[in-house]
This record gives structure tokens, sequence and C-alpha cells, in this order.
């Protein structure tokens, strides 16, 4: 044990001197006083690690010194014992109710004096470097958190920026564009009705819907990072937000001669914000198209599981390689995405993040049927979401609504949606 000062008061003369003898001889620094108003203005002046204290004093007793002490906030924490010869157990819980560490009875025991010191002062030493530690641990932990909220500002600062520079550069981009788009058409128009024209014309109409469409995905996607809190939820039919993605998806549909079932009328209502649904669904729809074959039918299939209604999106025809599935999702991986369907753009990505928007989830699940025809890589693909949905058309108690799909054929590429 390092070096402690400990103060000795006792107005016994003989007891001073013996425990001062016995402290000096552990290498400790004594003060001594016979007094207890002489003890309190030295430990004001400079604090001793512990003190030992006698009750029964003139002026002022043991009990009245340890209460004063103890009243004085950064003298509370130094230990008292008190050394006395009353030895009745109410002397005893008095001397600890005024805020003793513990009590030694007279006669008194050198080793017991010695132990219980050595004890003590270890404690407080103990407790003395947690605290500080604790400060020391608060003050990190402050310091981290004004980093976290500058960086988080800064964050906010960038999202902000990002925002405002994607919807200027959609907005300076989209005028040279229609331009550009409109002497294009014009062109395309004056042009004779050859084979090989209209072919040109189906292919420019085609570019110009997908450039656009990137353009407000785009956009969109960021809109959801940056401002997620100004999209309101509110009950929308299901039915209409599908017959809306159905018409949005038809021109497609047409042109790849895949025909399109529609759903029925009765559906119940979920919760979310209608066009940015209806965008969603028809995303998933559009991918079920291009990964049908030509003369195919999307099929919408539901059924009800428990609480959930699982909306059954399928396509057939097609098959998703096994490389994209992992990253069917990922916004950062549609430039490298190629598939015996086309390019899949930013579709999934953006009914991803809208359908999480209102508390929904999106995943692709491997699903085989165990045909043997299999082996010709025609393996079966689910798309799956959650969505809430409420049980009236103007009441909010919601529960979840499952979209989910049912197991495809051999040459089959399902897409489905499930709560």
């Amino acid at each position: 044990m390092a070096r402690s000062d400990i103060m000795i008061v006792d107005d016994n003369p003989a007891n001073l001197r013996l425990l001062e003898d016995m402290l000096l001889q552990q290498g400790h620094e004594v003060r001594s006083f016979p007094r207890g108003r002489l003890a309190l203005a030295s430990a004001l002046r400079k604090p001793p690690d512990l003190i030992l204290l006698d009750i029964n004093m003139p002026e002022m007793n043991g009990y009245e010194v340890c209460k004063q002490l103890k009243s004085t906030g950064e003298f509370a924490e130094i230990p008292v014992i008190f050394l006395s010869a009353l030895n009745e157990t109410q002397d005893k819980v008095k001397a600890f109710r005024s805020g003793a560490v513990d009590y030694i009875s007279k006669p008194f025991q050198f080793e017991e004096v010695h132990a219980r010191v050595e004890t003590h002062l270890k404690l407080h030493e103990l407790r003395r470097a947690l605290k500080l530690q604790n400060e020391q641990l608060e003050e990190t932990v402050a310091a981290r958190t004004r980093e976290l909220a500058q960086a988080n500002e800064r964050l906010k600062t960038l999202d902000r920026s990002k925002n405002e520079f994607l919807s200027l550069i959609s907005h300076e981009f989209r005028t040279p564009l229609h331009g550009l788009l409109g002497v294009g058409e014009i062109i395309l128009d004056g042009m004779d009705s050859t084979g090989e024209n209209d072919e040109l014309r189906d292919m420019f109409k085609e570019s110009r819907q997908r450039i656009i469409a990137t353009l407000d995905d785009a956009l969109l996607l960021t809109e959801i990072d940056v401002s997620s809190d100004r999209f309101q939820s509110a009950p929308v039919s299901l039915s209409v937000v599908l017959n809306r993605a159905i018409e949005r998806t038809a021109e497609l549909a047409e042109s790849r001669r895949v025909t399109l079932m529609p759903p029925p009328a009765d559906l119940d209502f979920v919760r979310g914000d209608e066009r940015l649904l209806v965008r969603a669904l028809h995303a998933l729809i559009e991918t079920a198209v291009k990964f049908s074959a030509e003369g195919e039918t999307v099929q919408l299939a539901y059924e009800m599981v428990s609480d959930s209604l699982r909306v059954i999106i399928e396509s057939r025809g097609k098959t998703i390689p096994k490389a994209v599935i992992t990253k069917f999702f990922d916004l950062f991986s549609i430039g490298d995405t190629s598939t015996p369907g086309g390019g899949m753009g930013l579709g999934p990505p953006v009914a991803y993040r809208i359908l999480s928007l209102f508390g929904a989830s999106v995943s692709a699940i491997w699903n085989t049927t165990g045909h043997i025809a299999a082996a010709c890589g025609s393996e079966p693909w689910h798309l799956q979401n959650r969505i809430r949905r409420t049980t009236g058309s103007s009441k909010c108690s919601c529960a979840e609504r499952t979209l989910h799909h049912a197991q495809d054929l051999i040459r089959r590429h399902t897409l489905h949606l499930f709560d």
C-alpha cells in the first residue's frame, strides 16, 4: 500500500501516541488531534485518506464530527473508523448512521487496527480510481457523442446536397433530352413505313421510355433515402393498386405478346401511398413480363393463409441465372446484370425501397420443383413482399398482409409478393 495520510482524533494523549507510533511504523503519514474542532479545520484544508475517530470527546463528540464531515460533498467519501470503549449495539448503530465505515472497540489490538485500516484504505483507493475512470468514461462518451452528432449533421447535409444535386441534374438533363427525343421522333415519323424503319421507331420508343423511367426511378430512390418521412401511409385498395399497375404494364406486355390476367375486384385494403405502391407492383409485374415467353400469360392468384393474403404473380418461359438472384434487388449491380429477359433496370430496387418504406420486405427465393427437366437450367424463382393491411377502408388497425408465390413448373419463372 502506498504512503497514506491518516488523521487520528482522540482526547486521550496515550491513545494518540500509541496509534501514531503504530501507523508511522507502517509507513503512513499521521496527523493527531485531541479535539474534533481542530480535526475538522485540518481536514477542510487538506483532506486525509482515512480518519480514526474517538466518540466521547469534549466540545464536539465523534458523531457530530463525522456528521459535519459527511455533510460536505467533497469530504463525504473519506472513510471514518470509530474507536470507542462504547460497546453497546446502539452505539455502533449510531456510529454507522452518522457515516462511519467501521467500528473498533477499545481496548484495541494492533493487528485488528492495522487490518481494518489497510482494508479501508484499499477500498477508498479503489473507489477513487473507479470514480476517476467513470469521469473519464463520461468525458469520452460525451466527446464521442458530440463527434457522432457532428458526423450525423454532415451526413444530413450531404444527403440534402445529394438530393438537391440529383433534382437539379434531373431537371437540367430532361430539358435537352426532351429536345433531343423530340427531334428524333420527328425524324423517325418522317421516314417511310418499312420494316426496318418500323423497327427503328420501336427501338427509339423503348429507349426513350427507359431513359425517362431511369431518371424518375433514380430521383425517387434518392427521395426515399433522404426524405422518407414525407411519404404518408393510408388505407389503399389492393385491387385498385394491382389494376393500375397492370394498366401501366399493358403496353410492354402487348409488345412482347404476353397476356396479363386481371385481378379480382374484392381484395382487402393495404396501407401505404397508392401512387408508390402502384409503382412498386408495376415494377414487379413488368419484371414478370420480361421473363415470360411469347404467347404466355402472367398469372395472378390469391390465397388466404391465417391472417395473410398471398398474391401470386407468375410468369412462364425464361429463367433468371443463379448469379443474378443474390443481387436481384441490389441497386449497384444493375450495370452488370444481364438475363434472358433483358436488363432489369432499376425496377426491382425501386420496388424493394418502396415496399420497405411502408414496413414491408422483398426478397428473392430459389425454389426447385424436383422435375427432371430442371436440369435444362429452367429453375423457378420467387419474389416476396411484406405489406400491412387494414380490416376496413376507413379503419387503420393493421395486421400484416402476405403476398407470396406458389411453386412453379418446368421452364417456369415465378414472381410473387408476400407479407
